[in-house]
């Protein structure tokens, strides 16, 4: 992993809400369902909150029925890292950007073709863009 930028904490406190602190320094998960891009059909980009890394077109985006953003596959091979997960008793793949290491959420094998991974992103992680 590369040295990653990130943002100093007072300034991620002033610039980020509540939840989008939560989620991408604290590790923490929105309610399915929920967020601003779960059911987002429009056309463009996806880039990490904290420090505006480019992550996920919208055309590797599909409708996982999971409650959350899902993507099949990541913008550059370089734009996320993964990382193991042994949180609340669980064995996963945690996904983080690769520039600040916000936490994003987890990557998933049971994706669709062609690469059969399902990003499961939460919206709080991640702005769109046209």
């Amino acid at each position: 992993m590369s040295e990653q930028t990130k943002p100093n904490d007072a300034e991620l406190r002033a610039r980020l809400t509540p939840e989008q602190y939560h989620v991408t320094q604290e590790k923490g998960t929105e309610r399915a369902f929920t967020g601003k891009y779960w059911n987002h059909k429009e056309d463009g980009k996806y880039h990490c909150i904290v420090c505006g890394e480019l992550l996920f077109d919208s055309s590797t985006k599909f409708d996982s029925g999971c409650g959350w953003p899902s993507f099949n596959q990541q913008v550059t091979p370089e734009a996320i890292d993964v990382h193991a997960d042994h949180s609340h008793g669980m064995v996963r793949e945690e996904i983080v950007c690769h520039k600040c290491g916000a936490h994003l959420g987890h990557v998933f094998p049971d994706g669709p073709k062609p690469t059969g991974l399902r990003y499961c992103v939460n919206s709080a992680s991640i702005q769109f863009s046209k």
